[in-house]
């Protein structure tokens, strides 16, 4: 609710920005649209940024359980000492987690409400080898961890690889599609420009330039999107049961 108000308020300010620029109601509109759709995207990026930045923490949770194992603490211990010294982004849901086992006292349970909170596979990995070491025996833990950890870690830092060598490409298709509508705001300043666009024809010219740029955009997300890895424990463990 609080984006659609920030993109409504964005869209209201540029139209009445570029009508005083142009005088013309037609590209003013043209350009809320687009300004519109640039925040609705801003805004969603930034949430795909947290994602990124809680997908990046999991490495460090893996560090702390380490930590806390080989310092004498149980497993349940060292889960519920993560709700004051894992990962900032991370303590919330560990608070949670921490207050559910207080509340009905089933670690299988907890985890296994932490796992369906997040929906992530490095998540599902390190949770599920909590449920199987605590139903197994927990001799094996800490080499399962290392192990785990060393993958997220060699997993994360390919996927930054790729991330940079993309982003150019990326930013260089945004100026591509920002290209002829800054062109068309210098135009607009000149009467003839906002005549010709506040006909019937200029209209339909407006719409499909914000088609086209659409689908471009889209596009070109599609083809730079990196292969998210399936969730593969996404059951509740037999040994939550």
């Amino acid at each position: 609710m609080r984006n659609n108000l920030r993109t409504a308020a964005f869209s209201l300010v540029a139209i009445g920005l570029i009508y005083l620029f142009t005088g013309a109601p037609s590209i003013s509109l043209a350009f809320g649209a687009l300004v519109a759709g640039i925040t609705f995207i801003t805004l969603r990026g930034k949430s795909q940024h947290n994602e990124s930045a809680l997908v990046a923490a999991w490495p460090e949770v893996i560090d702390h359980l380490m930590s806390g194992i080989q310092s004498g603490l149980s497993l349940t211990e060292s889960l519920a000492g993560l709700s004051t010294r894992g990962p900032e982004i991370l303590r919330p849901a560990f608070v949670e987690f921490r207050s559910s086992l207080y509340r009905h006292g089933d670690v299988s349970e907890a985890i296994n409400e932490l796992k369906n909170l997040f929906h992530h596979h490095g998540s599902d990995q390190i949770f599920e080898a909590l449920l199987i070491s605590k139903t197994l025996g927990g001799s094996e833990l800490l080499g399962i961890l290392r192990t785990l950890g060393d993958f997220l870690r060699q997993d994360l830092a390919l996927r930054r690889e790729i991330e940079v060598k993309h982003s150019w490409i990326k930013n260089s298709a945004h100026l591509s599609a920002a290209a002829p509508w800054i062109l068309l705001l210098l135009l607009s300043t000149q009467a003839s420009t906002a005549a010709a666009y506040a006909t019937a024809t200029g209209g339909a010219i407006l719409i499909a330039g914000l088609i086209m740029t659409a689908i471009a955009y889209i596009w070109m997300n599609h083809l730079g999107q990196l292969p998210q890895t399936p969730r593969v424990f996404t059951g509740t463990a037999k040994g939550a049961q």
